[in-house]
């Protein structure tokens, strides 16, 4: 009879419902909501927010170049001036460029973007609920996929059900209930579970798209963390915003520009997860060659640095993370951490 196939194929696709669920629960669950920060959110959040990883460490060096503490040469090399940090994440730049203070500006971005202090910042905006984390992402299109072969699996055992109904009726000469409703049944509820349950591909929430709407609509935005005078904070806020269209620097202009379309060359766009990364993408600018970052999740063993971005065993950096590094998103910082382990969210 058929009840056996159609009762394996039932049990396939509840599994695959439940799992997905499970997932998507998980993907969309804001640990800290506090509402949406208006036009008062801090500089490097709204720079990641718009535009990742990278875009935190792009805003970096335009401020500092700003305030002659780095110089951009034309060969794109960055040299440092000023070694003396003013937050966490200058720190983590000074420190990418090494004891030369000097490095070439895309081997300078893949270095700082698995700092922990540049992963902290991605688990901030997932806990406000404002960006999603890639390792939860990834985890829902895994179950989807395993949905689509429940489906694959229903489908194939309702032939063989049909096929079985078929010559038992030719055999015996004696009707029974055909399976071809029954099964048919399950894949237009598995194929409406699967439409209900699209996670989406854009890394940032339908509350970030809100919140970057609310800073670039009506004037400029300038951020009220950083102290500067007003040109250089409307600058400073159109670069997060916006990236390097907004400078006016010729030279720093076009370093930052070649170095996008590098980016963009190696299929990075800086807004896509990308492979196994949790806050940048396998190819995406944001983490650079990691999985978003290195061949696993974020960056390093985890955030980048040692932060919580991304554990070792984070999707977003550790080793085992999966945003960045050969891992998770670059140390164990927490970018990948509470969103991969230990941290998660960049680096390559």
């Amino acid at each position: 009879m058929w009840h056996t196939e159609f009762t394996i194929a039932a049990l396939l696709v509840a599994t695959a419902m439940i799992w997905t669920s499970i997932a998507l629960r998980r993907m969309r669950r804001v640990s800290d909501p506090q509402g949406l920060p208006g036009r008062g959110l801090p500089l490097l959040d709204a720079a990641f927010l718009a535009g990742g990883p990278t875009r935190v460490i792009d805003t970096v060096i335009v401020r500092m170049e700003r305030e002659g503490r780095v110089v951009v040469a034309r060969d794109k090399t960055v040299t440092v001036t000023d070694p003396v940090p003013r937050d966490a994440v200058e720190a983590a730049l000074i420190e990418a460029a090494g004891p030369a203070r000097r490095l070439e500006l895309a081997a300078l971005r893949r270095l700082a973007v698995r700092a922990p202090a540049v992963q902290q910042i991605g688990d901030r905006l997932a806990a406000r609920g404002l960006m999603r984390r890639p390792d939860l992402h990834r985890a829902v299109v895994r179950a989807r996929r395993f949905w689509w072969l429940a489906m694959l699996a229903t489908v194939v055992l309702g032939v063989l059900g049909s096929i079985a109904w078929v010559q038992r009726i030719s055999d015996e000469a004696e009707f029974s209930f055909p399976p071809f409703p029954a099964f048919a049944l399950l894949l237009i509820v598995g194929v409406i579970g699967l439409v209900a349950t699209r996670p989406g591909p854009a890394r940032i929430t339908p509350a970030g798209r809100r919140q970057l709407s609310l800073m670039k609509d009506g004037t400029p935005w300038r951020p009220h963390d950083v102290a500067a005078g007003p040109e250089d904070l409307l600058l400073y806020g159109g670069m997060a915003l916006g990236g390097a269209a907004v400078l006016t620097d010729e030279v720093l202009r076009d370093a930052m520009a070649a170095r996008m379309q590098s980016a963009a060359a190696s299929g990075s766009t800086g807004t896509d997860f990308g492979g196994s990364t949790t806050w940048c993408g396998a190819a995406t600018s944001s983490c650079s060659s990691s999985s978003s970052c290195g061949s696993s999740s974020s960056c390093g063993s985890s955030s980048c640095g040692g932060s919580s971005s991304c554990g070792s065993s984070s999707s977003s950096c550790g080793s085992s993370s999966s945003s960045c590094g050969s891992s998770s998103s670059c140390g164990s910082s927490s970018s990948c951490g509470s969103s991969c382990g230990g941290g998660s969210s960049c680096g390559s």
